[in-house]
Formats: C-alpha cells, sequence, structure tokens
C-alpha cells in the first residue's frame, strides 16, 4: 500500500513531488468527461517514467492477437482503446531552457483533484539560473457541460526573476500505445492546418477508420495585457504556436489554452475541420471562466443525487466520492453505443474494452444515482450486439440462434485471447440476463422484454441448454470444462455459481416467456417468429433446470465451488506470510491453481446475486467457510464481501473490505494502479454503502433498507433515483430516516417498520 496522498473530504492532494509514484499519480488524477479524457500527465515537457495517455471513447483498434498457438474459435485480435493526440501540451521555456521536473528541482508542489468541480490543479516554484523564483500554476478541466471542450489555465508569476519566457501551447498526433502487440502505429492519413485564429490535426485510425481531430486556440496575456504569438509552427502531426515575452519582477503571464476535439462517431471525418474551426471560434469567445462555470455547474447537479456523504471518517468519505467520481467522469449513459471500459480513461491495461462487470457491478449503480435511461442505455448496449453474440457462439460450434456474450469487446466480437478465459469463463453470459433482470426489478419497466430484452434471454438460454450434457453416473446434467468467477481455477467441472445462474436463467426466461404469451401475445408472435422459436425449447429446459446438478458437501452443508474442490489442502489465507502476498505476482500459476486460495467470490457472488434465495443462516456459513480462503486479488471482489458481511452483522469485515474496495486505487493496494484505475469496480464502493451499510434491497417492489452503522462512523447519508422518485436515506447512530425529496408517493420499509413517505 501507498500512502502519499493527503485524506481530504473533496479533494485528492499530492503534497511536495514523488517522481517514484508519476504513474499512479497520472492514473488517479485523470479526467474525462464520457466522451474523452485522459491520464493526469503534465501540461509541460516531463522526461521521467510516465505513460502518456489521452483516449476517446468508442474509438480503438483491433491490434493482431499474439498466442503460443492457434485453437479453434479464438479471436483474431484485441480491441486496443487508443492513445490519442496530446491535446494537453504546453512546453514552457526559460530564458531558452525547458522546464522539466525530472531534471529542474522544484519547491512547494502541489496537485490537486478537486472532485466537487471535477478541475484539476497544480503548482510549484522554481528558481531559474538568472536568479529569483517563478511560480506556476496550472489548472485543467474537460467539459461536462460540452463534451467535445476542455481548457487549460497556466499562470507563471515573476518573483525577482528578470528574463526571457517562452510558452508553447501545442498538440501533437506522434503518439503510440505502450502495450501494442507488435509496436504498431496505429494513426495514419495525419493532416496539420492553422491560421491566426485555429490550430488543428487530425488523423484515422488504420482498419477501423475511426477520425478524430484535435483544434485549439490560445490567449497569453502579461499583467492582464495580450500579446501577439510568434511562431506558428506545422510538422508532421504536430501544430504549435509560440509567445515569447521578457517578464519583470512582479509581472503574471496568463495562458488560456482552449480545446475542442472530435471524433467520427459524432461528426463524419470529411466534416471534422469545418465543424472544428466553428466550434474552437465560439469556444474562445466564450471565455475560460464561462467554460468553467458550465462544466462545474454540471458537477453540481450531478453530485446533487450521487453524492454519500459520511461523517466521522474522512478516509471513508474520500474513497467513495473519488470511486462516484471517475464512474460518472467515464461513463454519462449519452450513447448506447458506448460502455464502461474497466480502465475508462485512465490507462491502456484491458484494452479498454467492455467486460461482464458492467452488467454485475455497474448497472446498480447508475439505476440509483442517474435517470434510468443511463442504464437501460447499457441493456440497450448489449442487445444491439446480439448477432454477434451468436456469431461468437456459432464459431463455438453452437446452433439454433444460442448466443455466447464475449468476455472482452469493443463491438460485440470477442476479442480475448486466453483460452481460460475465452472459451470457458462463461458465466459472463448469466450476467447478461441478471443485469435485465436487476433493471425490471429495480425500475419497473416490464416493457423493456418486448424491446429487446426476450431476444437477449432466449438467446443465452439457448447457449445454456446446449451447454450442459447429461451424466448418466450423476442422473443429472452437468457442467464441464469451465472457469468461474474465480479465475485461480480453470477448466474445473460444475463450477456451482455457472451451474445455478445457467439455470436461473432458463426459468427466468420461461417465465418472462408465460408473461409475454398471456400479456402481449401479438408482440410475442413477432418475436417468437424472429427467432424461430419453437415450444419444444421450453421442455428442454425445463428438465434442465429440474436436474441441474449442484455440488454440495452435506457435512458442511455448504455448496462446493466446483468438483473435488475438497480435495484440496485447505487453508485460510492468513497462514501464509506476507511476502508470498499478492499470490499473482509471487507464485507460479501451477501453484495457484492447485491451491485452495480463491481469486474473488464465486459462491458467495451467486448468494449476492440471489439473496432471496437462501436464508441468513445458509449464507454465514458459506460466508465463514469461502471469505478466510480468499485473497481478494480481483478488484471486484471486496465489494461482494463488504455487502454480505454487513448484511450478516460481521461489523468489523464489512468495514475491512469496504476500505480495500473504496480505496483500491488511492492505496493501490495490489500494485497496480500505476496501469490505470479499476473504474468498473468502483461501483461496487457505492453498492457497499448502499446496499451493504444500509441494507437496500427491492422486495416485491418495495424499497426495504436494514442500515448497519460502521465503526468510526458517526452518520451517512445519500440519495437514490427510484422509479420517477427522489428518496434521501438518512443514517444516524441506531437511527434511519428516508425521506421523499420528489415524485409520488411511495411505501418503503425501514427495519421492519413500514411507512407511505409523501413529499
Amino acid at each position: 500500500m501507498k500512502n502519499y496522498l493527503s485524506h481530504h473530504p473533496w479533494r485528492i492532494i499530492e503534497e511536495g513531488f514523488h517522481p517514484a509514484h508519476q504513474e499512479v499519480s497520472e492514473s488517479i488524477f485523470s479526467l474525462g468527461n464520457g466522451r474523452f479524457g485522459g491520464r493526469g500527465n503534465f501540461e509541460e515537457d516531463y522526461s521521467d517514467k510516465s505513460l502518456s495517455g489521452n483516449y476517446f471513447a468508442g474509438v480503438y483498434y483491433p491490434d493482431l492477437t499474439r498466442v503460443g498457438w492457434w485453437k479453434n474459435g479464438y479471436p483474431e485480435y484485441f480491441a486496443k482503446v487508443l492513445n490519442g493526440v496530446k491535446w494537453i501540451g504546453v512546453r514552457i521555456y526559460i530564458d531558452g531552457k525547458a522546464i522539466d521536473l525530472a531534471k529542474m528541482p522544484c519547491s512547494n508542489f502541489m496537485r490537486t483533484l478537486d472532485m466537487e468541480t471535477g478541475i484539476l490543479l497544480r503548482s510549484f516554484d522554481i528558481k531559474p539560473v538568472a536568479g529569483g523564483t517563478l511560480s506556476l500554476r496550472f489548472e485543467r478541466f474537460c467539459s461536462m457541460a460540452d463534451p467535445d471542450v476542455a481548457a487549460i489555465e497556466v499562470v507563471i508569476k515573476s518573483s525577482g526573476f528578470e528574463g526571457d519566457i517562452t510558452v508553447e501551447p501545442y498538440l501533437d498526433f506522434d503518439v503510440h500505445n505502450r502495450d501494442a502487440n507488435y509496436g504498431d502505429q496505429f494513426w495514419i492519413d495525419f493532416l496539420e492546418d492553422q491560421d491566426e485564429n485555429f490550430s488543428m490535426v487530425s488523423a484515422k485510425t488504420k482498419k477501423t477508420g475511426f477520425v478524430v481531430s484535435s483544434f485549439m486556440r490560445s490567449e497569453t496575456k502579461v499583467n492582464s495585457i495580450a500579446i501577439e504569438s510568434g511562431d506558428s509552427k506545422i510538422s508532421p502531426m504536430k501544430v504549435s504556436r509560440q509567445f515569447d515575452q521578457k517578464l519583470n519582477d512582479g509581472d503574471e503571464l496568463r495562458l488560456q489554452k482552449f480545446v475542442v476535439n472530435l471524433n467520427s462517431l459524432y461528426v463524419p471525418g470529411k466534416e471534422q475541420a469545418e465543424a472544428g474551426k466553428r466550434k474552437i471560434h465560439d469556444v474562445f469567445q466564450t471565455g475560460f471562466n464561462d467554460l468553467k462555470k458550465d462544466h462545474t455547474d454540471a458537477w453540481k447537479n450531478i453530485w446533487n443525487l450521487a453524492d454519500i456523504a459520511i461523517t466521522g471518517d474522512v478516509t471513508a468519505q474520500q474513497g467513495i466520492r473519488f470511486n462516484i467520481f471517475h464512474l460518472w467522469q467515464t461513463y454519462t449513459g449519452a450513447d448506447a453505443r458506448l460502455n464502461i471500459g474497466p480502465k475508462g480513461f485512465t490507462g491502456e491495461k484491458y484494452g479498454g474494452s467492455t467486460y461482464w462487470d458492467t452488467e454485475a457491478y455497474c448497472i446498480p449503480f447508475y439505476l440509483s444515482t442517474g435517470d434510468s435511461k443511463v442504464a437501460r442505455n447499457l441493456l440497450i448496449y448489449r442487445y444491439l450486439h446480439l448477432n454477434k453474440a451468436i456469431e461468437n457462439a456459432k464459431k463455438l460450434g453452437f446452433k439454433n440462434g444460442a448466443a455466447l456474450y464475449p468476455m472482452v469487446t469493443m463491438n460485440g466480437e470477442e476479442c480475448h485471447n486466453e483460452w481460460e478465459i475465452t472459451f470457458e469463463e462463461i458465466h459472463r453470459n448469466g450476467a447478461m440476463v441478471y443485469a435485465i433482470y436487476d433493471y425490471i426489478k429495480y425500475t419497473g419497466d416490464i416493457g423493456y422484454l418486448l424491446e429487446g430484452g426476450l431476444e437477449v434471454m432466449i438467446s443465452i438460454a439457448r447457449f445454456w441448454s446446449q451447454r450442459v450434457n447429461y451424466s448418466e453416473e450423476k442422473k443429472a446434467w452437468v457442467m464441464l470444462g469451465v472457469t468461474g468467477p474465480n479465475e485461480y481455477e480453470n477448466n474445473v467441472n460444475n463450477n456451482w455459481y455457472t451451474n445455478y445462474i445457467a439455470r436461473w436463467c432458463m426459468q427466468y426466461t420461461l417465465e418472462q416467456i408465460a408473461w409475454a404469451q398471456n400479456e402481449h401475445a401479438g408482440q410475442w408472435k413477432i418475436i417468437s417468429e424472429k427467432l424461430s422459436f419453437q415450444t419444444n425449447e421450453l421442455t428442454d429446459w425445463k428438465e434442465r433446470i429440474e436436474r441441474m446438478y449442484l455440488p454440495r458437501d452435506e457435512k458442511r452443508q455448504i455448496f462446493l465451488q466446483q468438483d473435488g474442490f475438497l480435495d484440496k489442502t485447505l487453508m485460510p489465507v492468513d497462514q501464509l506470510p506476507d511476502t508470498e502476498l499478492p499470490l499473482n505476482q509471487k507464485w507460479s500459476w501451477d501453484r495457484i491453481l492447485r491451491s485452495c486460495f480463491i481469486k474473488q467470490a464465486d459462491v458467495l457472488q451467486g448468494m449476492y446475486f440471489f439473496e432471496d434465495h437462501f436464508e441468513e443462516e445458509t449464507v454465514r456459513r458459506h460466508f465463514d467457510f469461502y471469505e478466510p480462503m480468499t485473497v481478494h486479488e480481483s478488484s471486484l471482489s471486496p465489494c461482494v464481501h463488504a455487502i454480505l458481511a454487513a448484511r450478516l452483522g460481521k461489523r468489523a469485515k464489512a468495514n475491512e473490505m469496504y476500505l480495500r474496495t473504496s480505496r483500491l486505487d488511492l492505496d493501490d493496494y495490489n500494485n497496480d494502479t500505476e496501469d490505470g484505475l479499476h473504474i468498473t469496480s468502483m461501483a461496487g464502493s457505492w453498492m457497499s454503502v448502499v446496499k451493504g451499510f444500509a441494507g437496500m434491497q427491492v422486495i416485491s417492489d418495495e424499497l426495504h433498507f436494514n442500515p448497519m452503522m460502521p465503526d468510526g462512523w458517526k452518520a451517512f447519508q445519500f440519495k437514490i433515483h427510484f422509479r420517477d422518485r427522489v428518496l434521501e436515506i438518512i443514517a444516524s447512530g441506531e437511527q434511519c430516516e428516508v425521506f421523499l425529496r420528489s415524485g409520488k408517493s411511495i411505501t418503503v420499509v425501514v427495519g421492519k417498520e413500514r411507512r407511505t413517505l409523501n413529499v
């Protein structure tokens, strides 16, 4: 764990420069606005270790797969989120020497991410060779009010310094991905242009043909008096403007750089030049302060619903706001073609693609903290990819419209190339159906079934019915050769979670088909004809549901993670020396696979999903058996354990797991924050509070709360959006109050008390 950032309820603060942690800081101080964003790199030159990254949502490259030998069904590529144009750049020269904190000592360094306003601030002092002091201050934001816009302000103040200073704002498209499999340049067909009113660079991706164009216009003033730009430079892939000025003692130079970023998902490539010129003119006329006000007002509206306020524990408070902040700046729900990459705009690892994390962890967050259309768009995203999911399954030998959603994707095609994941971690299919169920249960929008939901569910049920086979020995349907959520077990038979969610998917699909047949016969006829649905499929599903094998140990009265789990040497994690953790960095893969140690919630994942299927004592028995063997080396693990621990009254464990999930990146628990933040698991921090400590559940269309106050907390409060209503929940001590802030009257249950609320 790293502990170099100050604890503050609304800000992430780095006091003093920590070059050894620079790449970690670049991840933590990242900015975005749902359409584009980037790491917290310096505006000026920095020649030490750094991962430069600026990314555009939905813009990707199909980098050729690298595998030891090919297996039938392997994807041909691994989709990479592309490092795009460096739009933040501002070179600064003092008497002809570039400022570079890797080579030049500084003092009073401070870097601050103001999460309340979405502003990144940085300041430091340097002492030039000529004498005196220069104080530099940087301010940057990606507008949440206009997703094409960003702005930067640089202020340089002289105290005793007299000499020449040059500021050179620039755009640079000569960029590469660190994780490119073959070191390719992914951008081609470059265009550079500029005149006195604008500068621009543009490029197109190989193969996928995305076009991205970046425009800038800058203004520089000394003591509030504008100065003219000097040289305007154009070179392949780069444009810049240069402002030269002699500074005297007490002078203040202020550069404001305005940026417009366009991509061909929204503006056709051939139209970007003219559209960008018009927009950069309008942005420049609006001015820095008004742009910033619109941006901060947008964040104010988000926080009004999304915030969780904690009293008594600033560490917990900072953690939850950090997670909420990055979730909303990564995905705003405005475009159903987009999804939530596991690193968002903060890094390249995992290719920036979509995983099952969205359905399992992120949808509950967006359901409660935004308009229901946001979560609905995440469901539509998967519906738009249904045909690709059917193609993916067909490549593996499945028939009759069976669908296998990809483990990793940018466009619906599978692009993950580890065989034990690509072919075997098929439980992801269940998360697609669970997300539809979760959405309908929370919003009451059962009509979505007729608008795509049933088509997805039926196609997935077809997959499950073909993926199992009948075991004469067990007299049951079994599922062989899978990887469950616990990726420290590969190629196992009868993973309990996978079998359970497969059975549930078929059962839930049967129920919703019956609803459609009875309530919307005409629309059901259209859907069934579109899918060539046969009634004998219902019979097949019922047979598999009734006789699905679920491994169980009668002596311990527990479900087994998979066949043979008890053949392992069972021991708790706390018996391992600290020097052997994390396992994924210290042990061989062979040793991990033979051990009992669990990467993340597996059986307990199912008990979290299907909370109403199991009695409390059953959950407790399984928690007590599996959690001590869990190393939580997946970012998705701690939140599930926090929620279950809270419901079981395990206060200390719940708080431990909450801090681990909420501060996973801030404290760099897994020593991997430098690669980028764990965006999708951040939703688990929110769930830990709302579903864990507040005990929120939807039971028979009613909201239930059963709060538990963590140790060290005095109170916590939050709002949720539920069925066109806004409610506020305030927990303090042993009391919990629920208020209806907008919408029609509603009945809620707190503990065992049922109340009807009015505004």
